[in-house]
């Protein structure tokens, strides 16, 4: 476990598969996300049973809230090669009640810190959808910056947005 002022980062697992399903199934949440094909809760359960452990190459956190041990959302830093340094972050909130109370910015930094310590990480990039502005804000208290615009890659509600690639040095963390 990992701790941020506000969160707890813990390892998920199938008991968590309920809350995974109801937050990949509400469209409020699932916004500017990339979506995935409907799922069970059962093949939900799997897919987090079935999963790796937590690796260098790819780790998954549950966020929860410290004030009362609800799990509010995940992040993940994947795609990392010890060669290069750099992972990928992705993360979400799914407990609307959480949001805009600054759970997600200690959740990106503390994730960014776990990895610029523990895994001896360089670099950590995301992407985020133009139109995306709290993630955006969320994203730049931590210290990330715009690095370039991918142009229209993401698809909602039939138009083309375009994603913003950001990214943080081990020493711009705030």
């Amino acid at each position: 476990m990992t701790r941020g002022e506000l969160i707890t980062l813990r390892a998920m697992g199938p008991e968590d598969a309920e809350s995974l399903w109801r937050w990949n199934h509400d469209a409020e949440v699932m916004r500017w996300m990339d979506d995935t094909y409907p799922s069970t809760v059962e093949q939900v359960r799997g897919w987090l049973g079935d999963r790796p452990r937590n690796t260098y190459a790819d780790v998954l956190f549950g966020i929860e809230a410290t004030e009362d041990a609800a799990l509010i959302g995940l992040v993940m830093l994947h795609g990392t090669e010890p060669e290069k340094g750099i992972a990928k972050l992705d993360i979400y909130l799914g407990e609307k009640d959480y949001w805009g109370r600054g759970f997600a910015t200690d959740a990106v930094r503390t994730a960014c810190r776990y990895g610029f310590e523990e895994m001896r990480l360089h670099k950590v990039t995301l992407t985020v959808v133009t139109e995306n502005h709290a993630a955006r804000t969320v994203y730049e208290k931590v210290g990330f910056v715009e690095e370039g615009r991918l142009r229209q890659v993401f698809r909602r509600d039939g138009a083309w947005w375009d994603m913003f690639t950001m990214g943080l040095l081990a020493d711009e963390l705030r």
